[in-house]
């Protein structure tokens, strides 16, 4: 049987951990549970050694996805149950996670309904995102930044260098395991009201998560992304060259620099293509 080991990042989650690590320490009686505390100010630490759960402390912030890939690097089971210390996700819901995975996934996310998300803003950004990542992978994609997931801890490791230190590492892991053909499924959940004051700053983070969009191509396939543009400046430059040559007669300038903005981008998706393609290549071990 796999040895499961859970995952919680938090930063002055204190108030949640008092009622969620009992509740994960009666489900989960033989997991390892690491709770990965990103520079806390609050009693988390002395809340994890009053329920006997390995708690990692940084001297300061690195970020939610530092805390994920510090957790992953110090668990030792097989798979990885990763969830937020906020108390949002239900301890109940893991096995139905490791059912599904069971059934040959290499990763398997808790997929929110509408209801779950966290105000009309990220509910309608969240339905953006899911459609555009479902457009480039030609998968199904329905929760593309749910922390609430469990995966395989050998495939996971080998993306950690792809994933960044701020809170979109679901969508670089997701992407990651589309990319490299690791089969992803999705389990719908019920997540609940967060404990305390979320961290997330809807202007800073709001751009952050617009870098997402971004993000979904260049991690997937970025000629998916360059090609539509580069066909739109071919095409405003042809019209605007059908314009000029029925009203003046002649090629202006303005034709001429939007077809090579055309050429310039198609051959940066190439050369991003080429770049993705040397992200996902895996080192031989000896």
């Amino acid at each position: 049987m796999n040895r499961l080991s859970i995952i919680l990042p938090a930063k002055n989650e204190g108030a949640a951990l008092k009622a969620l690590l009992p509740r994960l320490c009666a489900i989960q009686p033989e997991a390892e549970i690491i709770v990965v505390d990103d520079g806390s100010t609050d009693d988390t630490c002395e809340i994890c050694a009053a329920h006997e759960v390995r708690c990692l402390s940084s001297p300061y912030s690195m970020g939610n996805g530092a805390a994920i890939k510090r957790g992953a690097r110090a668990a030792s089971g097989d798979v990885l149950v990763f969830m937020d210390g906020d108390g949002q996700h239900d301890p109940a819901d893991i096995e139905r996670l490791l059912e599904k995975l069971n059934h040959g996934y290499d990763m398997v996310v808790g997929a929110r309904d509408w209801g779950s998300q966290a105000g009309v803003g990220r509910g309608v950004a969240n339905t953006i995102y899911n459609w555009l990542a479902t457009r480039m992978t030609g998968h199904v994609i329905a929760d593309l930044t749910s922390g609430y997931r469990a995966v395989r801890a050998d495939k996971f490791r080998e993306f950690l260098h792809l994933l960044p230190n701020g809170f979109s590492y679901p969508t670089t892991s997701t992407m990651a395991f589309f990319r490299s053909a690791y089969p992803v499924a999705y389990v719908p959940i019920k997540a609940g009201q967060r404990v305390g004051k979320s961290h997330i700053k809807p202007l800073r983070d709001g751009i952050r998560f617009l870098l997402i969009i971004f993000k979904i191509a260049t991690l997937y396939s970025p000629l998916k992304l360059f090609v539509p543009a580069s066909l739109i400046f071919f095409l405003l430059g042809s019209s605007n060259y059908a314009w000029t040559y029925v009203h003046d007669g002649r090629l202006t300038n303005m034709s001429t620099l939007l077809w090579s903005a055309s050429v310039i981008v198609f051959l940066i998706g190439l050369v991003s293509e080429q770049i993705t393609s040397l992200t996902y290549i895996r080192p031989h071990k000896p």
